[in-house]
């Protein structure tokens, strides 16, 4: 059974950095592209970072290049979103997800999520 888990989110004041966790289990993790989404009050679940398998190739949205980091580690079926310079509108709750193919900027190219990791950023 697919399981994906994030740890790591936590209260931090702007300019600070978070590094979030995603432990995978129940497939073969190292054939499967990943991304993270997040989702704030009041607004829609939008896309935060993509991986390929391999972790050759990365993609960001642009509020957010720059400033936070995806990478992956198949040895340890984990992936990892590392937060620089964090902003009070980063605020919101972090989801890890298994991309069904490719390197999607939706949610419709994931098909397995994590329950998510609250990240709150103060002035």
């Amino acid at each position: 059974q697919v399981q994906l888990v994030e740890s790591g989110g936590g209260l931090v004041q702007a300019g600070g950095s978070l590094r979030l966790s995603c432990v995978a289990s129940g497939y073969t993790f190292s054939s499967y592209a990943m991304g993270w989404f997040r989702q704030a009050p009041g607004k829609e679940r939008e896309f935060v970072a993509a991986i390929i398998w391999s972790g050759d190739s990365t993609r960001y949205a642009d509020s957010v290049k720059g400033r936070f980091t995806i990478s992956r580690d198949n040895a340890k079926n984990t992936v990892l979103l590392q937060m620089n310079s964090l902003k009070p509108e980063d605020t919101a709750v972090y989801y890890c997800a298994r991309a069904q193919s490719g390197l999607g900027r939706t949610s419709g190219y994931y098909d397995y999520w994590g329950q998510g990791t609250q990240v709150t950023v103060s002035l």
